[in-house]
């Protein structure tokens, strides 16, 4: 086996994408199929990239978080891949409804959420281990999904379910992605105690 095979599945990268896929095409074929607009509404749009990332964040650390640590390996590079990679999967598969009876969209919002929601993820592993991880980023998201306030601080605060022009939740989306990637690549997952 290559050293790839191996890692993608000490990380459970299959079984994750097939909850991720699946997830998605479930919400994507209710939307063909009962959705009057071909346009999915923003707040379902959120929630399956919410949706999307809870089920990627159990793969940003191996079955031992500790173990990574003692490799010889140049970590912070994989680390920043595999966050990469999972960005790469939940903006493909979103983006790819474009042109089906039920789109995802708008890009500019799958692309701000996806991003943002991966950064917040990979920040909570860095403090809390990869199987806390989505605890925050979910309670964080429903509640801004369905309850979005106007005005810029409350725009950041609510950012998930702004409108995608709303440059105080890009802005926020950004700061969110690119800490979580520096924090994630340079400190990896939280070590958690042996006796756990």
């Amino acid at each position: 086996m290559t050293w790839t095979l191996l890692y993608l599945r000490s990380r459970r990268v299959p079984l994750a994408l097939a909850v991720a896929l699946g997830g998605a095409a479930v919400v994507w074929a209710v939307s063909l199929a009962f959705a009057e607009d071909r346009d999915v509404t923003p707040m379902v749009v959120v929630l399956t990239v919410l949706l999307m990332v809870a089920a990627l964040a159990p793969t940003l650390a191996g079955p031992d978080e500790n173990l990574d640590r003692t490799a010889s390996m140049r970590w912070p590079w994989r680390r920043a891949g595999h966050l990469l990679a999972g960005l790469v999967v939940v903006l493909a598969v979103l983006l790819a409804t474009r042109h089906t009876g039920a789109r995802f969209g708008p890009a500019a919002l799958v692309v701000r959420d996806a991003a943002g929601l991966l950064g917040l993820t990979a920040a909570c592993a860095t403090v809390l281990g990869a199987g806390r991880s989505w605890f925050l980023p979910l309670a964080w998201t429903i509640i801004a999904a369905l309850y979005p306030q106007d005005g810029t601080w409350a725009a950041m605060a609510t950012w998930q379910g702004q409108p995608p022009d709303s440059r105080a939740a890009t802005v926020t989306a950004a700061v969110l992605a690119v800490g979580g990637l520096i924090g994630y690549s340079v400190a990896g997952p939280a070590r958690t105690d042996p006796a756990d």
